[in-house]
């Protein structure tokens, strides 16, 4: 298994013979996709130019509801809990929020039911993307992840301390920081592999971590 980092919380999967792709929107998108994961509407996570780039006729499109009138159908939706199995993959759908970062008073970023996080299953391996989050209480029951891809940047998601409390949480084999903005994932790293046995991966846009 093969994970990209295309910059911000843009992925690119090689697993099971597919490729899929989360969160278009930064990097090079040079091959067709088999599968798009899109955790939100919000433009640098669903760059619908990108979309069309990288879809074909059959291309599984997996987003939520008020990305499918964005995107154009078909598009499919699963609410946290729910899966769905493309052939040897299986991804499901998990809570994704924000409860301490407000756009105005009252009003979060990312208001629970607005986007989801993804878990892909394939090879035997289990890959979290963890999209546009607080460290929320449902991932503390997330078990037996591989590799955690986890936004630092703060502002509107974890910065580098939630994010390690999640990691250090989930205890992934890896965990991965993403959507970065300007600050320094060494700080990241630092937290979680000073007080455990988590390896952290720090990539550059365009670098490729096999699994």
């Amino acid at each position: 298994m093969k994970l990209k980092w295309l910059g911000h919380a843009s992925w690119k999967i090689k697993a099971a013979g597919k490729t899929i792709y989360i969160d278009p929107y930064q990097g090079d998108y040079d091959e067709k996709a088999d599968i798009i994961l899109v955790t939100h509407s919000h433009f640098d996570h669903c760059d619908v130019n990108k979309i069309k780039m990288i879809r074909r006729d059959d291309t599984i499109i997996i987003a939520p509801e008020d990305c499918v009138e964005k995107i154009g159908p078909p598009v499919e939706t699963l609410k946290p809990g729910e899966k769905k199995t493309i052939d040897d993959i299986v991804v499901e759908a998990v809570e994704a929020y924000n409860y301490k970062r407000f756009r105005s008073p009252g009003n979060p970023y990312h208001p629970k039911g607005f986007g989801v996080g993804y878990l892909i299953h394939a090879e035997g391996k289990t890959i979290y993307h963890a999209g546009d989050t607080d460290f929320i209480p449902e991932m503390k029951q997330l078990k037996g992840i591989d590799v955690a891809l986890l936004p630092s940047g703060g502002t509107y998601t974890m910065d580098n301390e939630e994010a390690a409390e999640a990691a250090l949480a989930i205890e992934p084999r890896i965990a991965i920081p993403m959507h970065i903005w300007d600050t320094d994932p060494r700080e990241f790293r630092r937290r979680i592999e000073s007080v455990s046995d988590i390896r952290v991966v720090i990539l550059r846009p365009g670098e490729t971590l096999d699994v």
